[in-house]
């Protein structure tokens, strides 16, 4: 998912699926003023595990394997996929953001009740948006599948969210219905027989934004809204980030991008940035640490392991999961290729 306030972390940080590889655009790093480059390379190397997509945590018997996930369909998933297998068969459990049965609920309660993501009695995002804005926002929806009058209505997560997918990606998801590593590794895991056990409940998704203000809201979509215009660039470039391990490099891009091109201050900008951090990533990683944990130590009673899979942006900082672990006794060990 694209970038502002939330996509980074949507990108890499929510479930989701779609079809990045077939999406046709340029690496923006490639582009790039050295400039630019070098502040958000230097940003990035002050994270703590900010580089690495597969690491092993191990506190006496107890041992998680974890695997930094990218949500959307890639051809390059296959060799992550076969490089994991031998811990995924010998693992206790698999545990995911949300396993099928989750999933499941989650698409009933969207079905059975749309006020989940339309709001039928406030004002419409027309009202709420400068007309610029607007035309801009209808304008980009429309190419993701939503006509003007059914996106004037949708809640303002959901639609930074789908500001955040490119619509090639969209198209793929609806042409052949290809997954993520995070699907992948939950579809061999049930053909080894290895149980799969979800981190959260099914509604997570919906407590995420309930306590930002309206004016937040609309930020979040203001400060994703320029770069729906060049989203498949977007795809290109944080996929690519995604394969070569550079993990909160895709987060600080967004940082920087947000900061030229969305039309709000710097300190906007990293208020956004902030709430999105601690609501899509810190506080769902503080709430993991005790289902991770609890899981390892059962599995150590039956001398097996067990291995976790979740988006690759909860894996790095001061409150990502490896940290959390670090500092409850755990040693933490980069796995290399």
């Amino acid at each position: 998912m694209r970038f502002g306030l939330t996509a980074a972390a949507l990108f890499l940080g929510l479930a989701g699926a779609g079809v990045a590889g077939e999406c046709v655009g340029q690496n923006l790093f490639e582009t790039m003023p050295p400039q630019q480059r070098a502040r958000i390379e230097e940003a990035v190397r002050k994270v703590p595990y900010h580089e690495g997509l597969f690491w092993r945590a191990r506190r006496g018997d107890e041992v998680i394997t974890i695997v930094g996930s990218y949500h959307f369909a890639d051809p390059r998933h296959q060799a992550n996929l076969k490089r994991i297998e031998a811990p995924l068969v010998a693992a206790d459990v698999l545990l995911v953001e949300a396993g099928p049965e989750e999933e499941a609920r989650l698409t009933q309660a969207l079905t059975e009740d749309p006020t989940l993501m339309v709001d039928p009695t406030g004002p419409t995002l027309p009202e709420r948006l400068r007309p610029e804005e607007w035309q801009a926002l209808s304008d980009a929806m429309a190419l993701r599948g939503t006509p003007a009058v059914v996106a004037a209505k949708l809640r303002p997560w959901y639609v930074a969210m789908m500001l955040g997918i490119s619509p090639c990606m969209m198209q793929g998801r609806a042409n052949d219905g290809a997954a993520g590593l995070d699907h992948l590794l939950v579809a061999r895991a049930r053909d080894m027989g290895v149980p799969v056990q979800p981190l959260e409940p099914w509604d997570t998704v919906f407590s995420l934004f309930e306590d930002m203000t309206p004016a937040q809201e609309i930020d979040m979509i203001r400060a994703s809204l320029p770069t729906a215009a060049y989203a498949d660039d977007y795809a290109v470039t944080l996929t690519d980030a995604y394969f070569e391990g550079d993990v909160w490099k895709i987060w600080e891009f967004g940082r920087f991008d947000a900061y030229e091109n969305s039309g709000l201050s710097r300190a906007e900008v990293d208020d956004l940035m902030e709430l999105a951090r601690t609501q899509l990533m810190d506080r769902r990683n503080q709430r993991w640490i005790a289902p991770l944990t609890r899981a390892a130590h059962q599995a150590a009673r039956r001398g097996k392991g067990v291995m976790a899979g979740f988006g690759a942006l909860h894996l790095p900082g001061e409150m990502g999961v490896l940290r959390l672990l670090e500092k409850q006794g755990w040693t933490i060990e980069k796995l290399e290729g």
